[in-house]
């Protein structure tokens, strides 16, 4: 049932939906060795080959624990990570951080190169230092085999575009940027990409947060959620509405970010094999064109809402 598309103009196809590391790192709950290795192995054997990772997950947990999990299977993934982000508040997009960070990083991962380094969260760094200095040395590690394509990774949109405008990048991850409460990544984003032919027909994106960051859920978002409480309440409704359907909220935000064909991949965080069983039902399923359209009455009050994140140079 797993469909792949190509990672922009790289030799990569990835699984459409992605598997989202950052669970390993216990930044949501504590996980045990035997239930992380299970998902990651499952996961694998249901077909999903991409996999996204980053040293600030459990400040490098999350690494080393994909790459244990990953033994005997690397070869059957494209692995992702991150660099220039390595704390909370903490950043460093310096040549040297960046290429002594890979060098712990593929350690951790157990791994000679990943397929893609990816510089984290550009918008809490100077657009300057990242295109002078970040990616020419994420582009050395490359022509060292040690990374075989690079990209950039961040909220906002504008940032994104302004460094990739100015230099070449092989792909742009973005989250809660397109799911059922935001779809501005297809307006901005996926134009810019296809124009400045980061990808083919702007499938060189990829898309992260189907569930815009928890508060597509029953849960509901967590208390450090940037995301003013008109939006908090709108997740809330769109939960209560497809409970009345007899659906389950969180399968159907998936399905829709899915059907989107301007992104490469979905990134979901996992960290067990009942988190992978639950959103591969995602790709079984299809969503009544009648929910989706009262699912957007219910949005249109607070769609395309957004929070201010990183340097106030790069808000967009």
């Amino acid at each position: 049932m797993m469909e792949y598309r190509r990672l922009g103009g790289t030799e990569l196809k990835i699984s459409v939906l992605g598997f989202g590391a950052s669970p390993l790192g216990d930044v949501f709950r504590k996980t045990e060795p035997a239930e992380r290795n299970a998902a990651v192995h499952f996961a694998v054997d249901q077909g999903i080959n991409f996999f996204d990772v980053s040293p600030y997950y459990g400040l490098t947990l999350a690494e080393a624990r994909l790459g244990e999990a990953l033994e005997g299977r690397r070869e059957k993934v494209v692995l992702a990570t991150k660099c220039g982000r390595y704390g909370g508040s903490e950043f460093d997009f310096s040549a040297k951080t960046i290429t002594a960070g890979l060098e712990e990083s593929l350690k951790r991962l157990r791994t000679d190169y990943v397929d893609l380094l990816q510089a984290h969260d550009v918008e809490f760094g100077h657009v300057q230092q990242v295109v002078e200095e970040t990616l020419p040395a994420m582009r050395r590690l490359q022509e060292q085999g040690k990374a075989r394509y690079i990209g950039i990774t961040g909220y906002s949109l504008k940032n994104l575009m302004e460094i990739a405008s100015k230099v070449k990048v092989d792909s742009i991850l973005s989250y809660c940027r397109y799911n059922l409460l935001i779809t501005d990544m297809d307006r901005s984003l996926a134009p810019f990409a296809k124009k400045h032919g980061i990808g083919v027909g702007g499938i060189g994106l990829i898309n992260a947060s189907p569930l815009h960051m928890g508060i597509i859920t029953e849960r509901g978002a967590p208390e450090w959620h940037p995301a003013p409480q008109a939006v908090r309440d709108a997740g809330q409704k769109i939960v209560a509405l497809c409970k009345a359907r007899g659906v389950d909220a969180a399968e159907v935000a998936l399905r829709f970010c899915l059907d989107y064909a301007g992104a490469a991949s979905t990134l979901v965080g996992l960290s067990s094999r009942g988190h992978v069983e639950r959103n591969l039902k995602a790709l079984e399923m299809k969503v009544e064109p009648e929910l989706l359209r009262e699912i957007a009455e219910v949005v249109a009050p607070v769609k395309d809402v957004t929070w201010a994140s990183g340097l106030e140079e790069n808000y967009g």
